[in-house]
């Protein structure tokens, strides 16, 4: 258990388009007013309330001690990237669906919530990646990942050709639809989907998961936490694309290098006392039981 600092500010950041968030929001903002506790809202928050003015997303964790998301994971991602490198913790409810990240049902909000104010929580430290595009020798882009970095086709069934290297090492030249970067978080979302591991939350870790590689032989290879992973896409400009937890990124040109290494921020991310790891993978991947 960690406690949270007096909380007196927090930010709230909310999936778009809810009718459940729009539901629950008027006695959330009633139950943190009652306790003293000033509220700050993103735009899509703001849009479900009369006389709230909403703030961008990347502003909302300014001068907060906590952050409430209402959505799902891909709401979580982008909460993640506002937070930035700030030591706030993401208190993360699940109004989306498979929800690996945003384990806290609707249900439980307040009682979670209150737990979390007494510093009764968990709170997980997940790593985070940071890459750099670099051009001609020149770094044009920067981005932070909480799940993965993918360079994949942007082209209708056409393979291409990424070359990857881990600390100077020579891995492989793929063929390949893409190639995934994935932290332990990440490992339970795409690579999983591309037949990547699961990596248990905590290990010190990154998996490098072909997509569809033309070899069978290329399988998926887990290195360790501060390796540095280079990237070059051999393919024809903006025949390959790179995204960044499924969110933002650019299309790539020919022989541009992709440099991945462990971010010095982490998220630190309030999860329930009770729930661990293998019953959230028992719950989402439906595992049987004895």
């Amino acid at each position: 258990m960690q406690p949270l600092q007096p909380v007196k500010t927090v930010g709230i950041i909310t999936k778009p388009h809810s009718e459940r968030a729009r539901a629950v929001l008027p006695e959330l903002l009633e139950w943190l007013q009652a306790r003293g506790i000033e509220a700050r809202c993103d735009q899509e928050t703001a849009g479900y309330l009369s006389g709230v003015r909403g703030l961008p997303r990347d502003e909302v964790p300014e001068g907060t001690q906590l952050v409430i998301l209402l959505g799902g994971d891909g709401t979580l991602l982008s909460a993640a990237r506002a937070i930035g490198g700030r030591n706030i913790p993401l208190f993360p409810v699940n109004l989306g669906g498979l929800g690996f990240l945003t384990a806290i049902p609707l249900e439980d909000l307040f009682p979670e919530l209150e737990r979390a104010l007494r510093g009764e929580q968990r709170i997980s430290r997940r790593m985070k990646l940071r890459c750099e595009l670099r051009r001609a020798g020149r770094i044009v882009s920067q981005y932070e990942a909480l799940n993965d970095i993918v360079v994949d086709k942007a082209d209708i069934a056409r393979m291409i050709d990424i070359e990857a290297r881990v600390d100077d090492q020579l891995v492989c030249l793929y063929k390949a639809d893409g190639l995934i970067v994935a932290t332990p978080t990440g490992s339970t979302a795409y690579s999983l989907a591309a037949g990547g591991p699961i990596i248990f939350p905590t290990v010190g870790a990154i998996a490098i998961t072909p997509i569809c590689p033309h070899m069978l032989t290329n399988r998926p290879v887990i290195v360790p936490e501060h390796s540095v992973i280079t990237l070059i896409s051999h393919a024809r400009d903006e025949a390959s694309y790179l995204t960044v937890d499924g969110q933002v990124g650019e299309p790539l040109h020919h022989e541009d290098v992709i440099i991945c290494r462990r971010s010095p921020h982490e998220l630190c991310l309030i999860r329930p006392p009770r729930l661990k790891f293998f019953d959230v993978l028992r719950l989402k991947l439906k595992w049987g039981e004895r």
